[in-house]
């Protein structure tokens, strides 16, 4: 697909300010888009918004389809009725500066829980029939989520396959009769989804009127304990416990000795293939009706990946698989159309990997700070780009610039500053500045290298299995000398949106 010159923010939604412990899609969502709208950004970019699962990451939800629950704005609820200030008042001492998902997700349940009372008792006929349409249209993977939670929670949230067997291997009779035990609880899970994707497709349309879209994520593989694999064990490499046989990971490396053992299980391309990725069409398509743009996360997983044999304790033992990368892009293609990928191609990749990024014509990621280690050769720095990438100065996944700054030696920093002419007194800036004059499609960068902040504010630590994914803006971020600053640089390298007509 043919992009535009364009800018934007990466900022998760669980990232903004807001007075119930978390981010979510309300006010400050709205004043979020009015933000990047006066800046001249064209793009916001946004993790995958699933509903989220082990150690709060994002990219191991409990449904490749469903909404996370976590940020419905309460304060929209309230404007429909479906709460009372007095359900709001025993909201707990959260902390302003990050999400306490401990404490939150509980709390907020039980509140969401009292919405759907109260729904259910006063919500016009003509909403209750939205609730309906909304249940029939998305039966295809919501009816499985909905009773996939609330099994779920009988068994206090412990996994799917330490379930009795009968429901693990889902016999049609114990089904049935947790549908009539569970009836209410499968309808609360349906009112949370029904809530969720209201909200969302709203934000989505006032970013739309302001000329902005949205970059999601789909992150390749999916989490064990899903509704997804649970509801369709016959794509994944699964024994009749319903345990992978093999997972995914990474192989050895300079930075990580035995390797990266993520241990999601892995798809049966050959199953896959004989449906026409039917599953995988159904994702990419319900994605692209929550995003404009996707980051397709791992890329290089659709050419080849490393298979782990699923006891292994860590990714040493394993082997590179071959993925059925150009028939399922074609394949999916011809379902959906011209897809508006972004493929994520950082670290070590290969011809093959290249190839079936290009023969797409999907633009690779480069990140500024990891061009300054090895040199003017190096791929990463402006120089090297090409227009067919997009350029961040970092991901969530990284340090913050200035973090970076901060933690590598003093060779990289020196390159640093001969090759961007500077002191590394503004690093953060520096790199924007770098990023936006690349000749790259799409220049973004993380919130918190606008606000040139340190490695505090970092999103993600790859390996480490708590204490992520809860970095939250503070209130007074969004300030008028930010606004100008960061308007100027989208004109200066020519990355501002055109204007809207109302705006003339």
């Amino acid at each position: 697909m043919k992009f535009e010159r364009a800018s934007g923010v990466l900022l998760h939604p669980t990232s903004l300010p807001g007075h119930y412990g978390i981010g979510d899609l309300g006010p400050e969502a709205y004043r979020w888009i009015d933000f990047l709208d006066k800046t001249g950004c064209a793009l916001w970019q946004v993790l995958p918004l699933g509903p989220t699962g082990y150690g709060d990451s994002p990219y191991q939800c409990f449904s490749a389809f469903a909404g996370n629950p976590y940020i419905i704005s309460l304060e929209k609820i309230l404007e429909e009725g479906w709460l009372q200030h007095e359900d709001l008042s025993d909201v707990p001492m959260f902390p302003e500066d990050r999400v306490d998902f401990g404490a939150l997700i509980p709390w907020k349940l039980a509140v969401l829980d009292k919405a759907y009372d109260r729904f259910s008792q006063i919500a016009a006929p003509v909403v209750q029939a939205e609730l309906q349409h909304f249940r029939l249209t998305n039966a295809a993977w919501l009816d499985d989520f909905a009773l996939f939670m609330a099994i779920k929670e009988t068994h206090n949230g412990a996994p799917w396959p330490t379930w009795e067997s009968k429901l693990r291997d889902r016999y049609p009779e114990a089904l049935k009769k947790a549908h009539r035990q569970l009836k209410e609880s499968i309808q609360r899970q349906i009112f949370r989804q029904f809530l969720f994707f209201s909200q969302w497709n709203k934000l989505r349309a006032y970013s739309h009127s302001r000329g902005i879209r949205i970059i999601g994520d789909i992150p390749i593989f999916v989490a064990h304990d899903s509704a997804d694999v649970w509801s369709h064990p016959d794509l994944f490499f699964l024994n009749k416990h319903g345990q992978p046989t093999v997972v995914a990971g990474v192989p050895p490396d300079y930075f990580s000795p035995t390797g990266q053992l993520w241990g999601n299980p892995l798809y049966n391309w050959k199953v896959h293939k004989a449906s026409n990725y039917a599953w995988w069409t159904e994702r990419i398509r319900a994605v692209l009706g929550m995003v404009d743009i996707i980051r397709m996360d791992h890329f290089r997983g659709f050419s080849g990946y490393w298979q782990v044999p699923g006891k292994a304790k860590t990714a040493e033992k394993g082997r590179w698989v071959k993925a059925p990368g150009k028939h399922f892009f074609r394949t999916i293609g011809e379902a959906l159309g011209e897809l508006p990928i972004i493929a994520e191609d950082l670290g070590v990749i290969t011809p093959d990997v290249e190839e079936l990024r290009d023969s797409n014509t999907f633009p690779g990621m480069k990140i500024i700070q990891f061009g300054f280690g090895s040199g003017p050769k190096d791929p990463f720095l402006p120089h090297n780009h090409i227009h067919g990438c997009v350029v961040y100065t970092g991901t969530h996944d990284n340090d913050t610039a200035r973090g970076w700054y901060e933690r590598v030696g003093e060779e990289e920093r020196d390159f640093y500053r001969q090759y961007l002419a500077r002191d590394g007194r503004d690093v953060a800036w520096d790199m924007i500045r770098a990023a936006w004059s690349s000749v790259a499609v799409f220049a973004l960068a993380p919130l918190q290298d606008l606000l040139d902040l340190g490695n505090e504010a970092r999103m993600n630590y790859p390996g480490n299995p708590s204490g992520n994914w809860s970095w939250r803006m503070p209130a007074d971020t969004l300030t008028e000398p930010l606004e100008k600053r960061f308007k100027l640089m989208n004109f200066l390298y020519g990355r501002e949106k055109p204007q809207r007509k109302t705006d003339l």
